[in-house]
């Protein structure tokens, strides 16, 4: 099994006899609110048009938990999230697909979590809803209660501590685009900048211009000449734990396994008692 999905593979598996779960998590990060413009809507993108039989998950709510003292977007209440996993129609003995609008971040981030949280069988939409050539539909599906139930990994997950440790001894990317990882600019968090040894490694260059993932001896090449190599201890963070999701799932489909800073330099930078490094120097 692969983490990602085209969409003509896609079609085929809705036609068999045990169609994946669709989930849409159209989502974007937006300082809009700042400038005065209304933030994006993805319940509201999801009311124009989804593809057929596909379940809206809101990421702000249902994927993360209240911002606060753990970053922008925490990881949820995991009984809550099982919750509404369930009234999606999740279940461990059924495939899931999800997508987004395109830019893969926040199907990336349900991606992680439910397979983190143990569901056997989940793969992103390559290209998200972009890719699909098939029909739409305006219809809001009423799916029969799944039976998912979360249980979280031991590994896969760092915290503060972890991470920095990692970025010492394994090797830690920061997905963020590079300006902010340099410190040059800082549009939503206190302070800009990188934990001390992180490399920096845009997600944005991990897909094509048509937004689909490179193929997997490319992204190989990438993340070997960022330093990671055979049996490299690797782990990704970003703003707020979602960019960072896309990141590992890129690393998964090149076949290489990576631990996520959920909290990220969202959590970091606001405790005024953690180092921060600016420039293109890791350190």
């Amino acid at each position: 099994m692969t983490a990602i999905i085209t969409a003509s593979e896609l079609a085929a598996g809705l036609a068999g006899d045990n169609p994946p779960v669709l989930l849409d998590v159209r989502w974007q990060l937006s300082v809009a609110k700042a400038a005065g413009a209304p933030a994006f809507d993805g319940r509201a993108e999801y009311a124009a048009g989804h593809l057929p039989g596909a379940v809206f998950v809101d990421l702000d709510r249902e994927l993360a938990s209240a911002p606060g003292a753990r970053g922008r977007h925490p990881l949820p209440d995991l009984a809550e999230f099982g919750a509404a996993m369930r009234r999606a129609g999740v279940s461990a003995g059924r495939p899931v697909v999800v997508y987004d609008g395109g830019q893969g971040w926040a199907a990336a981030r349900a991606w992680w979590l439910l397979r983190w949280t143990g569901h056997p069988d989940v793969r992103v939409l390559d290209g998200g809803l972009p890719s699909w050539t098939g029909e739409l539909s305006t219809d809001v599906p009423a799916p029969a209660e799944g039976d998912f139930t979360p249980v979280p990994a031991a590994a896969g997950l760092l915290d503060a501590d972890r991470a920095a440790a990692l970025a010492r001894t394994g090797v830690l990317l920061d997905a963020r685009a590079g300006e902010r990882y340099r410190g040059e600019v800082e549009p939503i968090d206190r302070v800009g900048g990188h934990i001390p040894g992180a490399v920096s490694a845009p997600t944005t260059e991990n897909v094509g211009p048509d937004g689909r993932f490179l193929p997997a001896a490319e992204l190989r090449d990438r993340f070997k000449a960022l330093g990671v190599s055979g049996d490299t201890e690797v782990g990704v963070y970003c703003g707020s734990g979602v960019s960072a999701a896309h990141e590992a799932l890129a690393l998964a489909v090149a076949g290489i396994p990576a631990a996520l800073y959920v909290g990220s330099w969202s959590e970091w930078s606001a405790d005024p008692a953690r180092p921060v490094a600016v420039g293109a120097d890791p350190q």
